[in-house]
């Protein structure tokens, strides 16, 4: 099964509207790196320098971390979807390079293997 022009539109609008809501929630929590594209670090507001509120921004950065660390997962399989696609690649697992159910990538477009793997 190859996916038509219509569905592979379809399934590239939803990866970029969660790409963009994604990023949008990284940029509360978390500041871009210049390295690379998805690449986040957890943030969190100088309160002051005393004792309490420096024991405030490390408890806000250990709240925030794995919060990042799951969002900048999701980009990142959100990014490599869209590769995916450019390259002629999207749509086919990873592990058994049978097609992936289109039912399965609009549940999840970013999906990388099919059901079986």
């Amino acid at each position: 099964m190859t996916l038509d022009k219509k569905t592979l539109d379809e399934l590239k609008d939803m990866l970029l509207k969660e790409k963009e809501e994604l990023e949008k929630n990284l940029g509360k929590i978390a500041r871009p790196i210049d390295k690379k594209e998805g690449d986040y670090e957890t943030s969190f507001d100088e309160i002051g320098t005393d004792k309490d509120d420096n024991a405030t921004e490390v408890d806000q950065y250990t709240q925030n971390l794995p919060i990042e660390n799951t969002l900048e997962k999701k980009l990142q399989d959100v990014l490599e979807a869209l590769e995916r696609m450019e390259n002629g690649t999207y749509g086919k697992c990873e592990n058994c390079e049978k097609d992936i159910p289109v039912e399965r990538l609009h549940a999840n477009p970013s999906a990388r293997t099919c059901m079986s793997c």
